[in-house]
């Protein structure tokens, strides 16, 4: 008997990413993201950074880990590949009169030199790159021996982890693309950064605090990107069927007994320290 193997189908990153930053595009993160500030505040704490530090937030969103460093008089650099949502951290560092960088760029193919910063972050944002082991070396790339990289990362078992494989159920991922929600797993970090870096991680939890269920959900539904680029992409009774499935999910994870909304989401707080 012949058995021909079957050549894995290559993955086009370019155009997955191309659909991913129309996704974050969508609505409006930062909505979302501010109610976040927490976990930037408490990475600078996990990285013990410095004022004076030259820094790189990697991802940034709205600003949560680059204002946080820049509350600690740290030279920051904020990047991401959606200019909106930088729009939204300058809006927020003028308010707080704190003076960053901003810069859009591509977090697999970062413009900068290597070994120019001390520390390298990001929260919940390289996570979500198609090519993972091109993000993680241009991380490690970037940051100079010696420095620090601090990554926020939802993992695979807790809420938003959960979130995504509802999501899934109705928008599959492309085929051999890796889930974003194994960057919260220190594993795949020792996988990724391998011999270049050492990986020192611990389980966070971030508390969803919303007014109740149904406004976390209409929160999400029109403001959080994969959850709006869901919803656009599928038929009426899909769209009620993925509703009842998030409500479901709300309700497994939601810890309070008086209408409104306290969800409990895992995180892992690693940070990864480049070897010389």
């Amino acid at each position: 008997m012949n058995v021909q193997a079957t050549a894995p189908a290559t993955i086009d990153f370019a155009a997955i990413k191309s659909r991913q930053q129309i996704a974050w595009g969508s609505g409006d993160y930062a909505i979302v993201g501010t109610t976040l500030q927490i976990v930037g505040e408490m990475l600078c704490e996990a990285v013990d950074l410095r004022g004076g530090q030259r820094v790189l937030d990697v991802a940034a969103g709205n600003g949560n880990a680059t204002l946080a460093a820049a509350r600690r008089f740290a030279d920051v650099v904020s990047t991401d590949y959606v200019g909106a949502l930088l729009d939204r951290g300058r809006e927020r560092a003028k308010a707080d009169r704190l003076k960053v960088t901003f810069q859009e760029a591509d977090a697999e193919a970062l413009p900068f030199a290597d070994a120019s910063f001390d520390v390298v972050l990001s929260t919940f944002g390289v996570m979500f790159t198609p090519n993972q082991a091109q993000a993680a070396s241009e991380l490690a790339r970037v940051c100079r021996p010696g420095g620090k990289i601090g990554l926020a990362n939802w993992t695979p078992e807790g809420f938003i982890g959960q979130l995504f494989k509802t999501i899934g159920k109705y928008v599959p991922p492309a085929p051999g693309l890796k889930p974003p929600a194994l960057w919260g797993a220190k594993a795949h970090l020792d996988a990724l950064f391998g011999s270049k870096a050492s990986v020192a991680a611990q389980s966070r939890i971030f508390v969803f605090r919303y007014k109740s269920p149904e406004h976390w959900v209409g929160i999400f539904r029109e403001f959080y990107g994969p959850v709006v680029k869901a919803f656009a992409a599928i038929d009426a009774e899909a769209r009620g069927a993925l509703e009842a499935d998030l409500h479901a999910l709300l309700a497994k994870f939601n810890v309070a007994t008086d209408g409104t909304l306290v969800v409990a989401g895992e995180y892992l707080e690693a940070v990864i320290t480049k070897k010389g």
